[in-house]
């Protein structure tokens, strides 16, 4: 299935959103990742990556093929291995998805550069979230 095809069967989907088994299936399948907000203050990774960050307003993501890099307090900066995967995983990451809250009449809003698709989450009607879907194969 074609990305774009893929991203054409979450547009106008309701809040709260969640891959069906059978997108989850045909995500992985085809490297797609589907990046969206959930509350006011989560992102959330589903597909052939499953994550979940926490965002508060304006935050922007390092993405490398494993996925989203963890918050720099969120490692274990005891743990000499942890803090040297997490530097090399770091100097390499150049792919970057940056959330914005309240935007546009939207609650999460994303910018990347990875190339990807749009898709719109409502909630009883009104905009809530413009998610995107990408490819893992566009950062490996």
């Amino acid at each position: 299935m074609k990305l774009i095809e893929f991203t054409k069967l979450l547009d106008g989907r309701e809040y709260p959103f969640n891959l069906t088994e059978k997108e989850q299936k045909i995500a992985k399948e085809n490297g797609f990742v589907v990046v969206y907000g959930a509350s006011d203050d989560l992102i959330e990774f589903d597909g052939t990556i499953r994550e979940e960050g926490t965002c508060y307003e304006d935050s922007t993501f390092l993405v490398d093929d494993k996925g989203p890099l963890s918050a720099w307090e969120g490692i274990d900066h005891d743990d000499e291995t942890e803090v040297m995967a997490y530097q090399k995983r770091k100097s390499k990451a150049k792919k970057t998805i940056k959330a914005i809250w309240d935007v546009d009449g939207y609650s999460w809003k994303y910018e990347s550069n990875i190339p990807h698709e749009t898709f719109e989450i409502v909630e009883d009607g009104e905009k809530y979230c413009r998610g995107i879907v990408f490819n893992i194969s566009e950062i490996k």
